[in-house]
């Protein structure tokens, strides 16, 4: 069932948006060459601490991150540990908070030092892919419009698209309805209406689509071990347009910052 929100329930999930859009600004800047996945893991648990929330996948269904780090060909749900960096590695970082009962969520890829052009070339689509997905996530629409605009971008630059695992609604729980695959699929395929919050996170693989779990039953990796690049933004629908609610203030989002129906 698709949770529609009040106004109080919007204004409590923009701070919590708010909120982690601050920690992900400060774990971006802590990327480094030479750092473990669980150092920053540790910064997130502290600044999380320090704003007043808590982390949203600690302990969701026994994760035990508050951080999910993906490196390379690690896809998603990247458990934080003790391995290092190294230039030209991609780390996505997905991070969600719970403040005052309200849940946001969003993940972006960042560069370790120099990273090579085509790499860099994939990070670029997949924030393009995400940009198109949001530009279509307005009041009126459907889920399925998201996913054309998204599988467009991926598939134009020849790239694998993750099927597994998509987009979802988010706000009063960490993973609520519609589920928003980022391909044109035959489920269900509703409505855009005002008080939906959803998060639209494009997954991409510099190789094929085929993704597999490893033995720890969480780190998804893609099938052929090429790089993969994920980026995500919690976004809340009104009937004149739509915010994204978890931009940073140092994030650059080519018109649609907030989208106008």
């Amino acid at each position: 069932m698709i949770r529609i929100k009040t106004s109080r329930q919007l204004a409590g999930i923009r701070e919590s948006c708010r909120l982690l859009g601050t920690v992900l600004e400060t774990l971006e800047s802590s990327v480094a060459p030479g750092i473990t996945t669980e150092y920053l893991d540790e910064i997130a648990r502290r600044e999380i601490s320090a704003l007043g929330g808590t982390p949203a996948f600690l302990g969701y269904q026994g994760f035990p991150g508050a951080l999910c780090t993906s490196i390379n060909e690690e896809v998603i749900h990247g458990i934080p540990g003790r391995r290092r960096l190294n230039s030209g590695d991609v780390v996505t970082i997905d991070c969600g908070i719970i403040y005052d009962g309200y849940y946001s969520d969003s993940a972006v890829t960042v560069p370790v030092g120099a990273i090579a052009p085509e790499v860099e070339r994939l990070l670029r689509v997949t924030r393009h892919a995400l940009e198109e997905g949001i530009l279509a996530a307005s009041r009126g629409n459907r889920v399925n419009d998201i996913s054309r605009a998204i599988f467009q971008i991926i598939r134009e630059n020849g790239y694998g698209v993750v099927r597994p695992y998509c987009g979802h609604g988010v706000g009063l729980a960490i993973h609520e309805d519609p589920q928003i695959p980022n391909y044109v699929g035959r489920g269900p395929n509703p409505r855009l209406k005002a008080g939906m919050v959803i998060a639209v996170e494009p997954m991409v693989n510099m190789g094929r689509d085929e993704i597999e779990v490893l033995e720890d039953d969480w780190t998804v990796v893609t099938a052929d071990r090429s790089i993969s690049a994920h980026f995500e933004h919690t976004l809340a629908i009104f009937n004149d347009r739509t915010e994204v609610l978890t931009r940073r203030n140092s994030e650059l989002l080519h018109s649609t910052a907030e989208v106008s129906a």
